[in-house]
């Protein structure tokens, strides 16, 4: 992946309008990752009482019933379109980086993709068929989120940081 164009090329003006893009992306995500530890703690129990159920808690709190059917397909369809299309607009920045180059920056490229695919397989398997499957949502979103976050750090660095 050899570029003849990079960010740290860019008029000040485009610099800073995709680091805005970015940091408010990485704001938003941030605000996203908020909401699963107010719905989740960011534990196994506190996602599969989130999507399977909670017997405890779902005669004190309604969000703990069970997710019906509908809502697993709109939570997944809604999801998977968002994180392609985030993991798209950070990768097209991204890719113009001069920092980071060869295999590791393909592997950051797609690798959110994919785990993307595993984090909401593994959800619908947890659901339905073990719960022992929340393990690896849980491996697969650390992989997204991280894979996000280094793009976007390396991308605003060079944007706002990187002197020839």
């Amino acid at each position: 992946m050899k570029n003849n164009f990079y960010l740290k090329d860019l008029n000040n003006d485009a610099k800073y309008f995709l680091a805005g893009f970015l940091i408010t992306m990485a704001i938003g995500i941030a605000i996203g990752l908020s909401y699963v530890y107010l719905t989740t703690e960011m534990t196994p129990i506190g996602i599969n009482d989130q999507f399977r159920g909670s017997e405890v808690l779902a005669n004190e709190i309604p969000e703990k019933f069970p997710k019906p059917l509908e809502n697993m397909v709109l939570t997944t369809h809604n999801h998977l379109l968002s994180f392609s299309m985030i993991t798209l607009l950070i990768g097209i920045i991204f890719y113009f980086n001069s920092i980071i180059g060869g295999k590791s920056k393909l592997i950051l490229l797609l690798e959110p993709f994919a785990s993307s695919l595993l984090m909401f397989a593994s959800l619908w398997i947890m659901k339905f068929l073990y719960s022992g499957f929340v393990y690896l949502m849980i491996i697969s979103a650390i992989c997204t989120y991280l894979c996000w976050y280094i793009m976007i750090f390396v991308s605003v660095y060079e944007l706002l940081c990187k002197k020839d």
